[in-house]
C-alpha cells in the first residue's frame, strides 16, 4: 500500500528541508512541490557536487524519480527554464521526469516590478523583506481571479487579451501610485510565448497523475517551501510569505485528498533563524565574535540561498515549535544542524514567553503580539565533542542527547531523524517516516 509523507519547515524557513527530502526520496517514487515559488531555496550536497534548487523538486537529483509542480506553486517560467538548463548541463536529465500542473499561476514581469516598487516605497520598519521575485503580487492576482495560469498558454489569443487587461490595471498602479516605470506589453507577451513552447510538453494533470501513482502503489513525498511560521494565515503576519506553508496545503496545492497524507515530518534546526523583517523572540547578536549567535551565523553558514542575506539567529524556541506542531499536525521531527552548537559552554532553550503580565506557552498569532514577547530561557550544558557526521544515537555526546531529549519533552513529539551534516549518510535514523 502506498504511503505519502509531507515535509514542512517548522520555523521561519531555511531549516534544511532539501537534504532531508533528497534523503527520503530513497523510499519514494515521486516528489511534489505544492506552494511558494522561486523564492524558495533548497541546497543539496551529493558527493562533491552542490545543487541549488528554487522550483524543481529536490527529488530531481535521484535517477528515475518523478517530480511534480502542483497548482499551489506560482511559476516564473523563465526562471524554471534556466534552472532546468543548469541541471541538464550538470548531467541531470530533467524534462522526461518533470510534470507541471496547468493550474499554476504564472509570474510575469509586472509582478516583479510591483513587488520591488512596493517594498521600495515602505519605510524601514515596515519592510517585509520580500525577495522581490513577484510572488506576492501573483498570489494576489490568483485570489482576485485575474491570474494568467499555465493552461492559458495553450490559447495565445486568449492569453494576449487577458494580459492586456491585466497590464492596463497594474501599469496604472505602478505609475500613478508607486511612481515606477510601466511594464511593456509586447515584451511580456513575446517572452511568455517563447517560454510557453519550452514547457508545454511538461504540462500534465498533476492531480490525476498523483492519484494514479498512489493507485499503483507508489510512495509520494510532498516538499514544502519556506516555514510554517511564515504561513500567510498562521505566521507572524504581516511579516510572512504569500502562501500557506503548512502541511494541509499539500492537499490543496497538488490536488490530492487530505486522507492521502499519512505522515508529517517537521524539519527543525537545533537553534532558530529568520531572514528579513518581523519579530524574533529568542534572537541573538550575530555580529560580535565569540558570542553564541556569531557562532551560529558563521559555523551554520547562515546566508539565504535565494537572496544571500545574513540570517538572523537565536536560541531554540520550543514555544514557537509547539505552535507549528499544532498547525501542521506533525507526526515526527527531524533536527538539523546540531553540529553548529558544538563547543558552546551552555545552551539556552526558550520554553515560553512573558507577554505583559501573562506567561504564554505558544507563539501568539500576528506580529504585534509576538513583538511584545519576552523569552523565558532555560539553560542546559553544552558539549565540547563534535557531532558533525555522527551516524548513530549512541555516538552523540551525552549532553547532546540530553538536549534532544529536552526538546522532545517540551514539544511532546518524537525526534525521528537527526541530521548531522549535509551529506546523505550524515543522518541518525530513529524511526523512518515511510516505515
Amino acid at each position: 500500500m502506498a504511503k505519502n509523507v509531507v515535509v514542512v519547515g517548522t520555523q521561519w524557513g531555511d531549516e534544511g528541508k532539501g537534504k532531508i527530502v533528497d534523503w527520503l526520496t530513497d523510499h519514494a517514487q515521486g516528489v511534489v512541490r505544492f506552494q511558494g515559488g522561486h523564492n524558495a531555496g533548497h541546497t543539496l550536497v551529493v558527493g562533491d557536487k552542490e545543487y541549488k534548487l528554487n522550483l524543481v523538486p529536490s527529488g530531481i537529483v535521484r535517477e528515475g524519480i518523478a517530480c511534480y509542480i502542483g497548482n499551489g506553486v506560482v511559476l516564473d517560467i523563465h526562471h524554471l527554464i534556466s534552472e532546468i538548463q543548469g541541471l541538464e548541463a550538470g548531467g541531470i536529465e530533467v524534462r522526461s521526469r518533470l510534470k507541471i500542473s496547468p493550474g499554476c499561476p504564472i509570474i510575469l514581469g509586472y509582478h516583479t516590478a510591483l513587488d520591488r516598487a512596493r517594498e521600495a516605497k515602505k519605510c524601514a520598519d515596515t519592510k517585509i523583506g520580500t525577495t522581490g521575485k513577484g510572488i506576492g503580487p501573483t498570489y494576489e492576482d490568483k485570489v482576485a481571479r485575474r491570474a494568467l495560469r499555465v493552461y492559458d498558454l495553450f490559447y495565445p489569443e486568449r492569453f494576449a487579451e487577458k494580459l492586456k487587461e491585466n497590464l492596463d490595471y497594474h501599469n496604472f498602479v505602478l505609475t500613478q501610485y508607486l511612481g515606477a516605470d510601466p511594464v511593456d506589453y509586447e515584451a511580456v507577451l513575446a517572452q511568455a510565448m517563447a517560454d510557453a513552447e519550452y514547457i508545454k510538453p511538461l504540462v500534465t494533470d498533476v492531480s490525476a497523475a498523483l492519484y494514479e501513482a498512489n493507485k499503483a502503489g507508489q510512495n509520494l513525498l510532498f516538499e514544502g517551501a519556506q516555514g510554517a511560521l511564515l504561513d500567510i494565515d498562521h505566521g507572524t503576519y504581516p511579516f510572512v510569505t504569500s502562501s500557506n506553508c503548512v502541511a494541509g496545503q499539500a492537499a490543496a496545492g497538488s490536488g490530492v485528498g487530505p486522507g492521502k497524507l499519512h505522515y508529517v515530518l517537521g524539519i527543525t534546526k537545533a537553534y532558530c533563524t529568520r531572514v528579513g523583517g518581523g519579530p524574533f523572540p529568542s534572537e541573538l547578536d550575530i555580529e560580535t565574535p565569540g558570542v553564541p549567535g556569531y557562532q551560529m551565523s558563521q559555523k551554520g553558514r547562515e546566508f539565504g540561498t535565494v537572496t544571500g542575506r545574513k540570517r538572523r539567529c537565536g536560541w531554540f524556541d520550543a514555544a514557537a515549535l509547539r505552535r507549528s506542531i499544532q498547525i501542521n499536525g506533525v507526526t515526527g521531527l527531524c533536527i538539523t544542524k546540531l553540529d553548529v552548537l558544538d563547543g558552546l559552554d551552555e545552551l539556552k532553550i526558550c520554553t515560553g514567553y512573558k507577554l505583559g503580565d501573562k506567561v504564554v506557552e505558544l507563539l501568539p498569532m500576528g506580529a504585534d503580539e509576538v513583538a511584545g514577547c519576552e523569552p523565558i530561557l532555560e539553560t542546559m550544558p553544552g558539549w565540547k565533542e563534535t557531532t558533525y557526521g555522527v551516524k548513530t544515537q549512541e555516538a552523540l555526546p551525552a549532553a547532546a542527547r540530553a538536549y534532544l531529549a529536552r526538546i522532545e519533552e517540551l514539544c511532546e513529539v518524537p525526534i525521528d531523524i537527526v541530521s548531522t551534516g549535509p551529506e546523505r549518510d550524515e543522518t541518525i535514523l530513529r524511526r523512518h517516516p515511510f516505515a
